[in-house]
C-alpha cells in the first residue's frame, strides 16, 4: 500500500534541543539536592520520556519524587529551555518537498503538545503539519507505542500507509509495536547500531536520503 502520513519525532528529528533539555535537567537535579552531571553527561536524555530519565538519575521509582524533578524541570524549561534549540539543517527543504507530493505529516512526540506546538511555531513548520501530537503534562501518551496508536486512531489511518521518522530507539520500537515502517536519522541522538537493532526500512545520514527515498525534490 502506498505510504500517505509521516509521522515526525520532534527532538534531535527537527531540531537539536541538546542545551535547553540539558541544562533544564541540570536545574532539576540540582533543585532535588543531588549532584547535576555535566551537559554532555546527559545527552542519553534526549528521547526517552523525562520521567524514565528521572528514575536513572534520582535512582528512585517513586511517583512523587518523579513529579515533583519533572515540575522543577518544567520550571526552567519553559521559560528559557523551550527556545534553547536550533532547527536541524535541510528540514524544511524535506518537509517543503514531502508536502508537494501530498504527502500528511504529522508531529509525534514525547514531549507534551502544548510545548511541542509552540516549537514547531517558533521554527516556522506549523505548515507542513496537520497536527503536533505529543505527551499530556501528567506524562499520559508519553510512549511513542502508546502515541502511534493514539494517531493512527484519531486520524482514521492504516499502520501500512504509515511511516515513523525519528532518531531513537523509542521511535522505532513504537511503530514497531503498531507495524508502522521506521525510519531512522542519525543527525540526532541515537547511534547507527541503537537504531539499526530494530529493523528500520531506512537509516538516513541526512534530510536528503528522507527525500531520495520517497523519491521527492
Amino acid at each position: 500500500m502506498t505510504i500517505s502520513t509521516i509521522l515526525f519525532d520532534l527532538d534531535g528529528t527537527l531540531t537539536d534541543p541538546f542545551e535547553g533539555i540539558t541544562r533544564s535537567i541540570q536545574h532539576a537535579v540540582e533543585k532535588m539536592g543531588g549532584q547535576a552531571p555535566d551537559t554532555e553527561d546527559l545527552r542519553w536524555c534526549i528521547g526517552p520520556p523525562l520521567w524514565d530519565s528521572f528514575k536513572v538519575l534520582l535512582g528512585t521509582e517513586d511517583k512523587a519524587e518523579l513529579d515533583r524533578a519533572v515540575a522543577y524541570y518544567r520550571e526552567r524549561y519553559t521559560v528559557t529551555g523551550l527556545f534553547e534549540n536550533s532547527l536541524i539543517e535541510g528540514i524544511p527543504e524535506l518537509l517543503t518537498a514531502l508536502r508537494k507530493s501530498g504527502m500528511v505529516l504529522h508531529v509525534c512526540t514525547s514531549k507534551p503538545h502544548s510545548y511541542a506546538g509552540r516549537i514547531v511555531e517558533h521554527f516556522g513548520l506549523s505548515e507542513f503539519f496537520g497536527k503536533v501530537y505529543g505527551s499530556e503534562l501528567d506524562g499520559t501518551r508519553s510512549a511513542k507505542a502508546e502515541l502511534i496508536a493514539h494517531i493512527l486512531g484519531e486520524e482514521n489511518i492504516a499502520s501500512s500507509e504509515t511511516v515513523m521518522v525519528g532518531d531513537r530507539k523509542h521511535d522505532l520500537v513504537g511503530a514497531n509495536a503498531n507495524d508502522v515502517a521506521g525510519i531512522g536519522v542519525l543527525w540526532g541522538y541515537g547511534s547507527r547500531e541503537e537504531l539499526a537493532a530494530e529493523h528500520p526500512v531506512l537509516i538516513a545520514e541526512t534530510p536528503g536520503d528522507i527525500a531520495a527515498h520517497f523519491g521527492v525534490r
